[in-house]
């Protein structure tokens, strides 16, 4: 039950889990049930209702779809489910996968791990749990599923924008979860390497030359023209949407994927990685 817990750090967050709660409440009411009568008819206790309907606890989807059923809601009950879902994830991943939404183009370029887009499971929980100090068990869940839901803009069907991901060959060799994780992840960028929207390149080590190791950072162009820089440091992740700066990450990013292997290259060199591993 812990990952129900609201734990709500932001306006937005707030502003929706006490529509969702009051909602609740009124449909209750309205019904002429208490909170141990509509616990009883949904399958759930009175203390978790009372927790839900003062906005302590977000409700899972289960919850709002039984509660749609037993107070006859048609449907707008449930309809709430995609914003608690979204809410049930940080601030800063929830502004992130917004402006991905929007973007025709997402640029990334990493020297330390896998882009999150291309991460498993089993990986970005490694990379999760080697965070210090730690996550507890239900931030680590939280963060995983947050990652995991960003990824639906490249896994899926009508994904419209266009990737192009540069991966330092450190980010192959590492082996982040050991050697069984890693087999698996290496097997997830050869299948997304091959969809038709993805450019996937490798910047090996024996390069002599890498403008990337100021660390990794990411462009996202916009459906407007304006182009967004992601950049990630210790402790923070800052947002550039100053022209003069997202140019000179645009550059950068340009002089890095001419520094890297062609995609056709990238896809050899990390099937032989693979097969090393």
């Amino acid at each position: 039950m812990s990952d129900w817990d609201a734990g709500l750090e932001d306006e937005e967050a707030g502003a929706v889990m006490r529509t969702v709660s009051r909602q609740l409440k009124l449909w209750r009411e309205a019904a002429g049930l208490t909170q141990a009568e509509f616990g009883a008819a949904i399958g759930y206790g009175e203390d978790l209702v009372s927790s839900v309907e003062r906005g302590r606890r977000i409700p899972r989807p289960e919850y709002l779809d039984s509660a749609d059923e037993v107070l006859g809601a048609g449907g707008r009950i449930a309809a709430m489910k995609t914003d608690v879902a979204e809410v049930r994830y940080p601030k800063k991943v929830r502004d992130v996968k917004r402006l991905e939404v929007e973007a025709v183009q997402i640029c990334s370029y990493n020297n330390s791990v896998v882009d999150g887009l291309l991460q498993t499971g089993d990986y970005a929980r490694a990379v999760f749990s080697s965070r210090r100090p730690p996550f507890t068990e239900e931030e680590l869940e939280q963060q995983l599923a947050a990652r995991l839901a960003r990824q639906e803009i490249i896994s899926s069907a009508t994904a419209k924008p266009l990737f192009s991901f540069v991966l330092c060959e450190a980010t192959l060799r590492r082996p982040i979860g050991g050697r069984m994780v890693m087999r698996g992840q290496l097997q997830r960028l050869l299948e997304v390497a091959r969809l038709p929207n993805v450019d996937l390149q490798i910047l090996p080590l024996g390069s002599e030359e890498n403008s990337g190791l100021g660390g990794p950072f990411r462009l996202l162009k916009l459906k407007d023209g304006a182009t967004v820089g992601l950049g990630e440091a210790p402790l923070t992740n800052r947002v550039f949407c100053n022209p003069k700066e997202t140019t000179v990450l645009d550059m950068r990013y340009g002089i890095i994927r001419a520094q890297a292997l062609t995609p056709r290259e990238s896809l050899a060199f990390i099937e032989t990685v693979l097969g090393e591993s």
